[in-house]
């Protein structure tokens, strides 16, 4: 049985979605976050400020998933690419000035009561953005994570980088990712003649 392509976003609606969201900068941050650097729900909410910043406030380089928090328990890197550079140091801020943790095992991204924002929470606000930005159809959030290492293959060509930046053991989980994308078959499919 051939495995399908997996639901990833159009480059419109991921640019329509860190449009809407600009006006909230917890939520623009997960979501550029997720399209950044392919990071998992789980592992988006697991993260502490230390994670992804020095104590100075500076983004990191690399941002180390924790064991604690990683798919199977395997700790790794991953990279941030520059656009997210300003974004979080624009968070920062924000999170100073809301008073929440800045120490290197406070969370990351907290809910309203200062505390680590919940799975469900990031799930919610995700539906309720795509439903402001009018999608035509309404993605789980793991389709951010598709939508990174779909973007990644696209713009290399390249499996094994972007089996390296998704964190798959074999390659074979990343070869759906060569398929053509929703944002491939829409325009594809535009163009023929009926």
């Amino acid at each position: 049985m051939p495995h399908l392509a997996p639901p990833t976003l159009t480059a419109a609606e991921q640019k329509e979605i860190l449009r809407i969201t600009a006006v909230n900068l917890r939520d623009h941050t997960i979501f550029s976050m997720a399209l950044g650097t392919g990071l998992r729900l789980a592992e988006l909410v697991g993260l502490n400020v230390g994670d992804v910043f020095t104590p100075d406030g500076t983004p990191r380089v690399r941002v180390r998933v924790r064991k604690e928090i990683a798919k199977g328990g395997r700790a790794a890197d991953v990279f941030l690419p520059d656009r997210l550079v300003p974004k979080l140091k624009r968070f920062w801020k924000h999170k100073r000035q809301r008073g929440e943790g800045l120490d290197v095992a406070d969370p990351l991204f907290c809910n309203q009561s200062r505390r680590r924002i919940s799975k469900r929470r990031v799930q919610f606000a995700w539906r309720t953005w795509q439903v402001k930005a009018g999608f035509d159809r309404l993605y789980g959030f793991h389709a951010l994570r598709h939508s990174a290492v779909t973007n990644v293959y696209q713009a290399t060509r390249d499996l094994f980088l972007a089996q390296r930046f998704a964190r798959h053991v074999s390659p074979l989980t990343t070869v759906v990712y060569t398929h053509p994308s929703d944002d491939e078959m829409a325009s594809r499919v535009r163009d023929l003649s009926c």
